[in-house]
């Protein structure tokens, strides 16, 4: 919950960098060079501009220096806020971001926006990408362009000792679920209807809410007898909230389903030629370094990791 969130880590930037022009095809001239200075975004870990990674940017980035960023807040660890009340964005994706952004000698910027009006927001311009734990499918590769960057499973967040008694996935045939709408997650569990027609079972009673944090209180209350998200973020919000004495965890194919191994991605705009590319390469530098490494390691999840930054690399 937001109450038992890890503190931000405060991003400091340094003395800018000299900024020299260079002349683009168009006969225009644009900033050759980043304008920011390296960024610490952990304690022990500043990240440095490259130069020619800054280059690679279409003109309109370099010219704000700025990448806009939809994500969805709350769905720790991937995206929090600080505190109760806090408008400070923490988590996976906000240090991965602001260290992709620091490589790339720009700032990503991140604004709250419902999971399920993000690829529409992207489309309309209002962002010029995603990092909200979004699984890289192929349908929503329609509408952006992934760079791949972690992979994890989905897994059950119950009631504190599994009260429900969910060890296979047709344990939940006939009973209250939640999940987020609009998410990977939805698809998967309107697809295990199967399992308990062939079972013979009554169907899943499937609750959609428009954000994770709202299913954890229908859990709490009793309205649903599981949160099906990620199996990441079930086992964060396992082990903080309430100390830990308010949920607990079911994971493994047997429980959740068979699923694809579909990667996350961050979702980049078709209509920022060369975006892309200057991400997937920011952040293959990231990997190459240990930087990668070492913000995956602060939330304890360095069994998410992949080994290289691909792009749209959805199997289904």
């Amino acid at each position: 919950m937001r109450s038992h969130v890890t503190p931000a880590v405060a991003l400091t930037a340094v003395a800018a960098l000299a900024v020299s022009a260079c002349t683009t095809d168009s006969g225009t001239t644009t900033d050759a060079r980043p304008t920011a200075g390296p960024v610490a975004v952990l304690p022990d870990l500043t990240v440095e501009p490259d130069p020619k990674l800054h280059a690679m940017l279409p003109e309109s980035i370099r010219t704000t220096n700025t990448v806009r960023v939809a994500t969805d807040i709350p769905y720790p660890p991937f995206e929090m806020y600080v505190n109760e009340g806090s408008k400070q964005i923490t988590g996976i994706d906000y240090d991965l971001g602001q260290a992709i952004g620091a490589r790339l000698g720009v700032r990503f910027d991140f604004k709250a926006q419902k999971f399920d009006g993000i690829l529409p927001a992207v489309q309309a311009g209002k962002f010029d990408a995603v990092m909200s734990a979004m699984t890289d499918k192929k349908a929503r590769q329609k509408s952006v362009d992934f760079v791949d960057y972690l992979n994890a499973g989905p897994g059950w967040l119950v009631a504190k000792g599994n009260p429900a008694g969910i060890t296979v996935v047709t344990d939940v045939c006939g009973k209250p679920v939640g999940v987020q709408t609009g998410t990977n997650h939805q698809k998967l569990l309107q697809q295990r209807q199967q399992l308990c027609e062939a079972k013979g079972l009554p169907p899943i009673r499937i609750l959609t809410f428009s954000k994770d944090s709202e299913a954890q209180l229908a859990l709490r209350s009793g309205k649903v007898v599981a949160d099906y998200l990620d199996e990441v973020t079930a086992a964060y919000v396992a082990s903080t909230a309430d100390g830990g004495n308010a949920f607990s965890t079911v994971t493994g194919r047997a429980a959740v389903g068979e699923y694809s191994a579909s990667p996350m991605g961050i979702g980049m705009s078709k209509d920022q030629a060369g975006l892309t590319e200057a991400v997937r390469a920011a952040l293959q530098s990231l990997m190459d370094d240990g930087s990668y490494q070492k913000i995956l390691g602060k939330y304890e999840v360095p069994n998410i990791a992949i080994p290289k930054a691909t792009v749209n690399g959805a199997l289904d």
